[in-house]
């Protein structure tokens, strides 16, 4: 009983970091609104507003910067999903600052030299300090252009990916345009201490989480495939193991991002999530053929050297809340919904598991072991929707489990029964804290 009600009392960790991140956004902000109102004073009033959106613009820029740097802490909480949306829509806030800011400045030395806006232009871009900010404008006008869902559905991952890398060039060159311009970097010792503290602290968290971390991992605990077993005629399961993997951080339910550079191109990488706890001996994968990278997984050799990032997600034990759970998987998305069942401490589960037929239920032998192990429930959910099966809901789901509201629930498959889920969940009245999903992808 005291378990219970301490799992019902405590704040779940999503809410904590997101407080956490809340409160580290307004302390900075406060500090960046003292900074502006004691030596943000410019040439005239134009310019001194665009000193105020020049501030905010750095500011954005490190907190971008935080978001995929894939610090533990949050990514274990909020998960990366979450965060590459935040990343997102701070980028397209970041693009019209930045802007915003350009445009006033021009503008403010156009009114103070009485000049046209295009000669005052062509002036600025010959001060070292200007046009470096306006490198940096256009490169970020670039990456948002590309990050359009109408054109980056037109490019391949890779080349995307190789454009998005450029907003780290983008915010270097920002920075040293800060270095420059001395008025709000080095208006006070204050000033000074502050921004280098936010600035190292913004790259520092990126080159060790992004870089540094992945490659001491890699090399340390030298993964290689040592076994791929056919779970089906399109779904194959890879078995990693490696040096001191007792050691590795990973959980029930997390992904890495997967590499065989010795099998496929080094820019080839894919998240897939772990289909069984980690044991400290093995980790393993099981993908459905889909696309390039996991249709060659059955031809990955043994022996093959495999280069691994993560684990990320928040997708864990972590979230719990409730004593009862409920998995909800839809085809592959059974992966880490399996992984999970193999970490449960209590017996009060119940799985849904939605395929078209039985034997699309990859890994099925499994869950049915695990669940019959622990004294759980599954529900095996069959059928075509365009024929009528509509198992998710609200009135079937509260069929299917009368306690739903008294339960975390945990759900993973295809975009659309996802978001069908997830819809039934808030009709039914579900607390959002009690409801789990993630998007295992890329930042």
């Amino acid at each position: 009983m005291a378990t219970s009600l301490q799992c019902r009392r405590a704040v779940p960790p999503v809410v904590q970091a997101r407080w956490a991140l809340w409160a580290f956004v307004l302390v900075n902000l406060v500090i960046v609104e003292v900074l502006f109102i004691t030596s943000g004073t410019g040439k005239n009033s134009i310019l001194t507003v665009a000193k105020f959106v020049g501030l905010h613009a750095a500011l954005l820029m490190m907190f971008q910067l935080l978001l995929v740097a894939r610090l533990p802490w949050l990514d274990r909480r909020i998960g990366m999903d979450r965060l590459t949306v935040w990343h997102r829509w701070t980028g397209f806030t970041l693009l019209w600052t930045i802007l915003t800011h350009a445009t006033l400045v021009v503008l403010g030395y156009a009114t103070l030299d009485n000049a046209s806006m295009a000669k005052t232009f062509l002036a600025l871009a010959g001060v070292p300090a200007s046009l470096l900010g306006m490198i940096a404008a256009a490169t970020i006008v670039t990456i948002a252009a590309t990050s359009l869902r109408s054109v980056r559905r037109r490019l391949q991952y890779e080349t995307w990916h190789v454009l998005h890398l450029l907003v780290y060039l983008a915010i270097s060159v920002a920075f040293v345009h800060q270095l420059l311009e001395t008025t709000t970097f080095k208006s006070s010792t204050f000033a000074f201490v502050y921004w280098w503290t936010l600035w190292i602290l913004a790259f520092g968290s990126l080159v060790v989480g992004r870089i540094a971390v992945p490659l001491w991992r890699n090399a340390y605990h030298q993964f290689r495939v040592q076994a791929v077993v056919p779970e089906s005629d399109n779904v194959a399961s890879v078995y990693v193991t490696g040096q001191h993997l007792d050691r590795l951080p990973a959980r029930a339910g997390q992904f890495f991002i997967w590499r065989f550079p010795g099998h496929s191109h080094w820019w080839l990488a894919n998240p897939f999530s772990l289909s069984a706890a980690p044991d400290g001996r093995f980790l393993r994968l099981t993908a459905k053929a889909v696309g390039s990278g996991s249709a060659g997984l059955r031809n990955v050799p043994v022996g093959t050297r495999v280069f691994m990032e993560g684990p990320y997600g928040a997708f864990t034990s972590l979230q719990r809340t409730r004593p009862g759970t409920l998995l909800i998987a839809g085809g592959v998305g059974i992966t880490p919904i399996r992984a999970l069942l193999e970490e449960r401490s209590t017996a009060d589960v119940v799985v849904l598991y939605r395929v078209r037929d039985e034997s699309d239920a990859v890994l099925l032998n499994e869950v049915r072991q695990l669940i019959q192990a622990h004294g759980g429930r599954l529900h095996l959910l069959t059928g075509r929707t365009k024929d009528g099966a509509r198992p998710f809901e609200p009135d079937s789901l509260r069929s299917l489990v009368p306690d739903i509201t008294e339960r975390d629930i945990y759900v993973c498959g295809p975009p659309a029964m996802t978001s069908s889920v997830l819809r039934s969940l808030r009709a039914i009245g579900v607390p959002n804290t009690q409801v789990h999903a993630e998007k295992f992808s890329m930042a």
